[in-house]
């Protein structure tokens, strides 16, 4: 009966407090020199994914991790290295993932073409299913059978 009266006492201390909770919002937002500049950044990061999240891109992304990474992105943008250069050093540090379309190459064959290669191997066996049933003889009629 303690434990119930405690457990109720602690939920009405703590339930107002989540009324107060607020999304993280970084503190300082990202300043831009000029319009080109903010296109170029809005572009990149929208091709960049979140290492946390998985599934947003580094502009949809609230994560702390996107946060720092976006201040990463404007930083490599204003040290001069141009779009390739940037994806280059996120992928030497985090691997391919950070892209959301990652290059053709040995690692991602499978990632690129195993699609088509289920679709494919998909439609041998419906053809093949379709086929033998073509071939096998038809059921002779029940006469046993009535209406």
């Amino acid at each position: 009966m303690i434990r119930a009266v405690l457990l109720a006492l602690l939920l009405c201390l703590t339930w107002p407090q989540a009324a107060f909770a607020q999304v993280a919002v970084d503190a300082a937002p990202l300043r831009f020199e000029d319009a080109a500049e903010e296109r170029r950044f809005h572009s990149l990061v929208a091709e960049l994914r979140c290492v946390m999240c998985q599934n947003q891109s580094l502009a949809d992304s609230n994560a702390q991790i996107a946060h720092d990474l976006r201040r990463e992105v404007l930083t490599l943008m204003r040290e001069g290295l141009d779009d390739p250069a940037i994806k280059a050093h996120l992928v030497a540090r985090y691997g391919e993932f950070v892209l959301y379309r990652p290059q053709v190459g040995p690692a991602t064959w499978l990632l690129w073409f195993g699609p088509l290669l289920l679709l494919g191997a998909g439609g041998v066996v419906i053809w093949r299913v379709v086929a033998s049933r073509k071939q096998a003889a038809p059921l002779p009629p029940d006469d046993t059978e009535t209406w």
